[in-house]
């Protein structure tokens, strides 16, 4: 078999990193890949782990024991973290995504790879040590964030939906209240979409009232799943108390002006 440079192994190690992120590579398989040995894997690992902690890109960790092996977390630094929530406050603030109703016009920044990827770092770089086996989110909007998270934690997504399809199976519905509109809703998942006493991570775009968060913790609760977490994009500054207490939030919208086009919107400063 071919062998490999050491500079040509480092960038393959990176490009295999960055590509599955929050997942375990054996020792042996980047052995049988480089065709190289255990011990020369080793140093590579520990030149890039180097560079990758200089460079502020997360961190590779070492796992011992039988099925251990190397781990890849990665993460945003606390420039380009304030530099994407200051970025997407700009985006969202155009008086021009003002939409009739005092609503803002988000599902080009929500489906946007650029958007959602960098977001879900944030994200999964919070719950990275919190051994989550699912992300949840509900349709529609939130999925290309929540999608992109469950890629950082290295696990699946489910996905509720508003409305039953015959294409997934056997469902649990259940009815809420809105937080917003206090209008009884409801909200169905397959029953195979999640294992019983699974560990979710709920990611949304939007959060009101909490009616909805409230109503997907409440269908977990049916699967006997535990919710790690609740993360939203954007939660409004009014009601202050929500029908969900335990959450995060990326940016925080205060005002809509209808009337003199302004939009208030600012970055969370209490993200946890």
């Amino acid at each position: 078999m071919k062998k490999y440079r050491r500079n040509q192994r480092v960038g393959a190690l990176m490009k295999i990193f960055t590509e599955r992120p929050n997942h375990i590579f054996s020792y042996n398989y980047f052995s049988e890949l480089f065709n190289a040995a255990k011990s020369t894997i080793s140093e590579d690992i520990v030149i890039l782990k180097g560079l990758v902690t200089e460079l502020e890109f997360g961190k590779i960790e070492t796992i011992s024991g039988a099925s251990g092996g190397v781990i890849y977390i990665p993460s945003l630094n606390d420039k380009e973290t304030s530099g994407l929530l200051n970025e997407l406050c700009n985006a969202f603030s155009n008086p021009s995504r003002i939409i009739p109703g005092g609503y803002i016009y988000m599902t080009d920044i929500f489906n946007s790879p650029y958007y959602s990827s960098r977001i879900s770092k944030i994200i999964a770089s919070q719950y990275s040590n919190k051994e989550v086996d699912i992300v949840v989110t509900v349709e529609t909007k939130g999925i290309p964030t929540a999608l992109m998270t469950a890629k950082e934690l290295d696990v699946p997504l489910a996905v509720i939906r508003r409305n039953t399809k015959v294409t997934e199976g056997s469902t649990l519905s259940i009815n809420y209240v809105s937080g917003s509109t206090k209008k009884i809703e409801s909200m169905t998942l397959s029953r195979r979409a999640i294992k019983e006493a699974s560990k979710v991570l709920i990611v949304d775009d939007f959060m009101k009232g909490g009616g909805t968060a409230k109503g997907v913790k409440d269908l977990m609760a049916e699967f006997n799943a535990e919710v790690v977490g609740t993360y939203v994009v954007i939660a409004t500054k009014e009601p202050e108390n929500k029908l969900v207490k335990d959450y995060n939030s990326l940016l925080i919208l205060e005002e809509v002006d209808e009337e003199n086009k302004q939009i208030l919107i600012y970055p969370n400063l209490k993200i946890k």
